[in-house]
């Protein structure tokens, strides 16, 4: 006899069977959240205490090498990912529990957070009591006192303690207390104000500057905070800021062109440092006179294996422009499902093998330091000329509609591209497989079919350059941070460059935007999200400076 055999043929009792399957299913996922949640609290206590056995030991007996310095930052950049990943973990876990009646919440235990400096200015932000009783309509209402909560808030270079402040009042003909709801908090059992929240992730993940390198900062200041408790509030943000960052993922797969690249990321694991990669989708239609908004998409990965890009495009289908690494060969296949993606190659990728041939400033600089200098190649200058004339007709027509760019394109850069495949394979045929320039010209005319498709599509631009710029932020970046901490670290990272990156597409001030949000979001409709993109923001000082002037 099956499973199925044994149900009931009632409908009622199906019903019933149904709803305690699902309060179960409620149940074990509250359940598996709070124990996620209790393992990471687990694993950034240890890692604060090895910080701190690392710390005494130094003070005990002094420092013992420049390597012992180098430890400390990477157990606290360690601490600094796993506090955040364990407030990530226990918000999610409390949005579980929240679901069911049957599994205890968890809350992580946080040392107490020493008062603010009394140094501190206060301002007073009262929120008006209520005039009238809510029970019975009484206007006879006498104070009975005030709720003080205090905020610590940011102003460019200047620090302030706001005391928000919530006046009871109760009724003298039915003795009800009556007081207006405390405000909506950017982040639960939060102390910190939007505007530094802002500025802390910014400064981390647009600035390059770690947490512990700001709470250096902010301690110099007269304000110390510890570098968990910024890292308690970066994790936070996160989990506030997802469904920014969820919408923002639908708006770059809707397009039908993306730009895609990747970069290295040095990753920290088990005290050194591995190679991870960290990938990018940028949704760009500037350059074809396109309505919709520019966007980047990151996404962190511990390898650089195809299958990262397969899983980012799962759903996907359209135009990839891209340079020809491998792990992208799967997509371009014509049995792929939903539907293959075609490929579109950049010109300023293969322009560059060229240009490293061709560069006789760069030869001369070499020869003047008396570095072995080598030899200029004419075939690899002659690449590059034709193909600067290509980038010529581009720059002519950047920014019209795309059925206009693909008529000029057919007119302008067709005879010129046939003239340069014609060169270019007559050339190729003189010369050694292993000679540099022969393999530049491989690079172009194996792949020339994925290199001429901008002359069959208006849309498609001639580089790859805009997921370059998208990924330049972090190439400097690394020599400021040095690693991630971990791979939720790179994980988080990518998060956080995704709306950075995008706010400054849109030439939006990422810092006035994320604090604009984060004052916001926690009492925004959900089906109004768009409202808070970076595309639709606007800043209210700039509105308030306008209409004042």
């Amino acid at each position: 006899m099956t499973s199925i055999d044994l149900l009931p043929d009632d409908t009622e009792s199906l019903k019933r069977l149904l709803v305690a399957a699902r309060a179960h299913a409620v149940a074990v996922t509250a359940e598996a959240a709070t124990l996620r949640a209790k393992v990471a609290d687990d694993q950034a206590l240890i890692a604060h205490l090895k910080l701190w056995i690392e710390k005494l030991n130094r003070d005990r007996f002094g420092q013992r090498s420049e390597r012992s310095a180098r430890l400390l930052d990477q157990l606290e950049l360690q601490l600094e990912e796993l506090e955040a990943t364990a407030t990530e973990d226990e918000l999610a876990a409390e949005n579980a529990v929240a679901r069911t009646t049957t599994v205890a919440a968890f809350t992580r235990k946080r040392p107490a957070r020493k008062p603010f400096p009394e140094h501190l200015p206060r301002e007073r932000v009262i929120v008006a009591g209520p005039t009238a009783c809510a029970c019975c309509g009484g206007t006879r209402l006498s104070k009975l006192g005030e709720d003080v909560t205090e905020t610590l808030e940011v102003i460019p270079r200047q620090w302030k303690v706001i005391q928000t402040v919530r006046e009871k009042f109760s009724c003298r003909d039915c003795e009800n207390i009556g007081q207006a709801p405390a405000p909506y908090h950017v982040v639960p059992r939060g102390w910190a104000g939007p505007s530094l929240l802002a500025m802390i992730l910014f400064e981390k993940y647009g600035q390059h500057q770690p947490l512990n390198r700001q709470a250096e900062r902010y301690a110099r200041e007269g304000v110390p905070l510890s570098l968990s408790t910024l890292a308690d509030q970066v994790g936070a943000c996160c989990a506030a800021l997802q469904p920014i960052h969820e919408r923002l993922i639908a708006h770059v797969l809707a397009a039908g062109r993306l730009h895609g690249d990747d970069t290295t990321v040095p990753v920290l694991a088990k005290g050194k440092t591995v190679t991870a990669r960290c990938w990018t989708y940028v949704r760009d239609d500037r350059p074809f006179g396109g309505r919709a908004p520019p966007a980047a998409l990151f996404f962190y990965s511990r390898d650089r294996s195809g299958e990262h890009p397969r899983q980012h495009l799962a759903a996907w289908t359209g135009v990839l422009q891209a340079d020809a690494y491998s792990g992208y060969g799967k997509l371009y296949a014509g049995g792929r499902s939903p539907g293959p993606i075609l490929e579109a190659a950049c010109w300023s990728h293969s322009r560059r093998k060229f240009f490293v041939l061709a560069d006789i400033e760069a030869n001369a600089r070499r020869k003047a330091r008396g570095s072995t200098s080598g030899a200029i190649s004419p075939t690899a200058l002659e690449a590059v000329r034709r193909i600067d004339a290509l980038f010529e007709v581009e720059r002519s027509i950047n920014g019209l509609p795309a059925d206009r760019r693909l008529a000029a394109r057919r007119e302008q850069a067709a005879p010129l591209v046939a003239a340069l495949e014609a060169w270019m394979r007559e050339e190729r045929r003189k010369l050694s497989r292993h000679a540099d320039v022969a393999v530049a010209m491989d690079y172009m005319l194996k792949r020339w079919h994925a290199f001429a498709r901008f002359l069959d599509d208006g849309r498609i631009c001639l580089s790859n350059n805009a997921a370059e710029r998208a990924l330049r932020g972090i190439a400097l970046g690394r020599k400021a941070w040095l690693f991630a901490g971990s791979d939720r670290g790179g994980d988080r990272a990518a998060f956080m460059y995704s709306l950075i990156v995008t706010a400054k597409l849109n030439d939006v001030d990422p810092q006035a935007w994320l604090a604009d949000v984060l004052a916001r979001i926690a009492g925004h409709p959900a089906q109004k999200i768009d409202e808070l993109m970076p595309w639709n923001w606007r800043n209210p000082n700039s509105v308030h400076d306008a209409m004042a002037a």
